[in-house]
């Protein structure tokens, strides 16, 4: 075995040429040199990583929620006065205009109830005429003494008596005009109405307390937008109002992103128009809304989204990707090369992720030569060969 290893390393010596003590020195510097060849093949370079100083930028933190959609206005449409439904005007699903005709209602019997009270008044009308004339001749035969002022003063409560009467037949009159147009039915709002729930030849009922209900409307555009912000978000925002550093959305429609269903971006925005004034016992949150512009009607009444709310006013920020902060139990670190390409970690506290970055409130310094790829090579003390990173990785 020991020949057959000087045999790979020793280049072919004559010896039988050369003097013992002059084979043995030759021998041994051969030995020497391979022995040290072998040593150094051992021993592996630094490993590469990818290295950046964090990107420092203005950011705005925002405070995201969970949110369902609501009309602004929804109305139930109801008749208002009983009958057999005659016929139905609008198309289900469709948008519908504030005065659209959606259901007619037989009108014939108040029609014949609108034209009685006309008679009514008509009726009235002459007796105030006639109380006016018997009036007027009193009055007149009363100043050559042809007639008592008792006469005058019957004449008088007689026509008072009748423009009395007149009234009612007038007020009388009018309600029964109110029916007849109540006969028609039309849309209170504009909007997207819903399916008919009535058929035509059916009976609706129009009591003011158990009015048959026909169909429903909502409004499309704008569109609110309810969610529910925890007692720590509250206190939080209410803190930096109180410092000057955000305002409150009280009395500032702060804006607003929404990401609906699938979406990578926001997709919409709008703004804060109301606060509640009470927290919820049962869930300790407070309910906020916001307003959100709807111009395609895209965005249904009930529909569910994520909102991020404004949570900061602008500030200067330190930002890294993600792939360059790893996990030490408890703690979040960051793996940062120090000016002799050896390893150090370093404790840091994170913020919320900004166009993809993530920020760092602490434990970064904008100097720092951080890993951003090939953390999995790196040791804590060990060396390694940093270099800068790729255009494409660093775009």
């Amino acid at each position: 075995m020991i020949q057959s290893q000087l045999s790979f390393c020793m280049p072919i010596f004559k010896f039988r040429s050369l003097p013992l003590a002059a084979t043995a020195i030759v021998f041994a510097v051969t030995l020497s040199g391979c022995g040290q060849g072998s040593n150094q093949a051992s021993a592996p370079p630094p490993p590469p990583v990818t290295v950046a100083q964090p990107v420092k930028r203005v950011v705005t933190d925002w405070d995201e929620f969970t949110g369902r959609f609501d009309a602004v206005q929804q109305v139930q449409i109801r008749n208002r006065v009983t009958g057999f439904v005659k016929s139905i005007e609008f198309k289900d699903g469709d948008i519908v205009h504030t005065g659209d005709l959606l259901y007619v209602i037989d009108p014939r019997q108040y029609e014949a109830v609108a034209e009685q009270a006309q008679g009514q008044l008509l009726d009235a009308q002459a007796r105030v005429t006639l109380a006016q004339r018997e009036l007027e001749r009193a009055s007149s035969l009363v100043k050559t003494d042809a007639v008592s002022q008792s006469v005058v003063d019957q004449r008088t409560q007689q026509l008072q008596t009748a423009q009395a009467v007149a009234v009612q037949a007038e007020g009388t009159l009018k309600r029964a005009q109110l029916d007849v147009e109540f006969t028609k039915v039309r849309a209170p709002i504009a909007g997207r109405i819903s399916r008919h729930l009535v058929t035509v030849g059916n009976l609706v009922q129009g009591s003011e307390s158990g009015a048959t209900l026909l169909t429903s409307i909502v409004s499309m555009d704008p569109i609110h937008l309810y969610f529910d912000m925890d007692e720590a978000v509250y206190i939080k925002n209410s803190r930096l109002w109180f410092e000057g550093k955000r305002p409150s959305s009280r009395d500032t429609p702060n804006p607003v992103q929404i990401f609906l269903a699938g979406d990578l971006k926001p997709s919409h925005q709008g703004k804060m128009d109301f606060i509640d004034n009470r927290l919820d016992v049962g869930t300790g949150t407070l309910r906020g809304r916001a307003v959100v512009d709807n111009p395609d009607l895209s965005i249904l009444p009930g529909q569910f989204a994520r909102v991020r709310v404004l949570g900061s006013a602008p500030y200067e920020a330190l930002l890294l990707p993600d792939s360059a902060i790893a996990t030490d139990q408890s703690r979040k670190i960051v793996f940062v090369v120090n000016d002799d390409d050896t390893v150090s970690a370093k404790p840091v506290v994170l913020g919320p992720i900004d166009d993809g970055l993530r920020v760092v409130r602490e434990g970064l310094k904008p100097t720092d030569r951080v890993i951003i790829e090939g953390i999995q090579r790196a040791r804590i003390g060990a060396k390694v060969a940093p270099h800068p990173p790729t255009p494409t990785n660093a775009g």
